[in-house]
């Protein structure tokens, strides 16, 4: 709540690159409108293969890990979740898919966040939906595994005040457009991450809480392009900013700028991979193909089918399969073995 106190937010220095990040934005919006009426069909595959991604990225960047196999299909409701992995995963597959159906009629609310929170825990023997009973503290491991204090959040007893005035704050600083709305989301996670109100998945309610306030303000990149994978690739500068902006915090005195870059630079990757994937797909079809060889231009230059295909969740073995042969075919990829623990290397790179 401290960057929406006393006009703190709307006084803070902005870079003309960052206004310019801004306006690029709003550009990439205006089109992400034009391809959801003109390729419904192929939206819906890269909204499939999002979808596992993301809830797959979240949890990991936590530790909570799930064999791929079994990942795709607890996230398509076809198998039952076992063990306490799985059903976090499940949980936080519920809130995500409550937020792609419902996030225009939402209201943001501290009854809204200890919903998602509890709908996250719903699986597991714990008991969600309540905030931190005690004080807490985010540590850093060190090296030598001594543990350091990075940041002290809230106050267990002051928790629950400060996230009811951070969505009123938040919500009236939406309505009166007191600010640019990317800023004002981008801060609002900042503030709930700073607050930490509950001892397990801050971060994960965090990134979740970005899509519902994103897609509220018609910013839809991560229904098609995970924005959690894209965050879990650059995990470590996604720590750091959140420690660099952080100091002063508690008195008002902090630095929101490298936090803010952060944020509208992972919006903006997600928007320029959304278009560079929907720049050559015309069917739904196309779009598996097409996410196939996106996925291989970002993976080492020599990887084995494995790692494609963990890379790919929803993309069938006959599909991946095929796209390998049309770039081996066009001399863009050679096979270096036998089989499919055979490695693959791109030509060229």
């Amino acid at each position: 709540m401290r960057s929406f106190e006393y006009g703190y937010l709307l006084e803070q220095p902005i870079s003309q690159n960052l206004l310019m990040t801004v306006r690029t934005l709003g550009e990439y919006r205006g089109r992400q409108t034009l391809y959801q009426k003109q390729s419904p069909e192929a939206l819906e595959t890269l909204k499939k293969v999002a979808m596992v991604q993301s809830v797959e990225s979240s949890n990991r960047i936590e530790g909570v890990i799930v064999a791929a196999d079994r990942l795709e299909a607890i996230v398509a409701k076809k198998i039952r979740p076992k063990g306490h992995s799985e059903e976090e995963v499940a949980g936080y597959r519920d809130v995500l898919s409550d937020i792609h159906a419902n996030a225009k009629r939402m209201i943001l609310t501290s009854d809204l966040i200890l919903r998602f929170h509890r709908q996250m825990y719903a699986r597991t023997p714990e008991k969600g939906g309540q905030w931190k009973s005690k004080d807490n503290a985010i540590l850093e491991v060190l090296p030598d595994r001594r543990q350091v204090i990075r940041f002290r959040p809230v106050s267990a007893l002051a928790t629950p005040e400060f996230i009811k005035k951070l969505c009123t704050f938040y919500q009236q600083a939406i309505d009166e457009r007191q600010g640019e709305p990317l800023l004002l989301i981008a801060s609002f996670v900042f503030d709930f991450e700073c607050i930490h109100p509950f001892w397990d998945g801050n971060g994960r309610i965090g990134r979740l809480l970005t899509l519902l306030l994103l897609y509220q303000a018609g910013y839809e990149a991560g229904r098609y392009i995970s924005l959690e994978r894209i965050i879990e690739e650059s995990k470590e500068t996604y720590y750091e900013v959140l420690l660099n902006s952080s100091h002063g915090w508690h008195e008002a005195k902090h630095d929101l700028r490298p936090w803010w870059n952060y944020f509208l630079g992972t919006l903006i990757a997600a928007y320029k991979e959304f278009e560079e994937r929907m720049g050559t797909i015309t069917t739904a079809k196309g779009a598996k193909r097409e996410m196939v060889q996106q996925t291989i231009n970002r993976l080492p230059s020599r990887f084995k089918f494995s790692e494609l295909q963990r890379a790919c969740p929803g993309v069938s073995y006959p599909t991946l399969k095929r796209a390998l042969m049309d770039l081996k075919r066009q001399k863009k990829v050679r096979c270096l073995g036998r089989g499919r623990d055979a490695e693959w290397e791109r030509i060229g790179s």
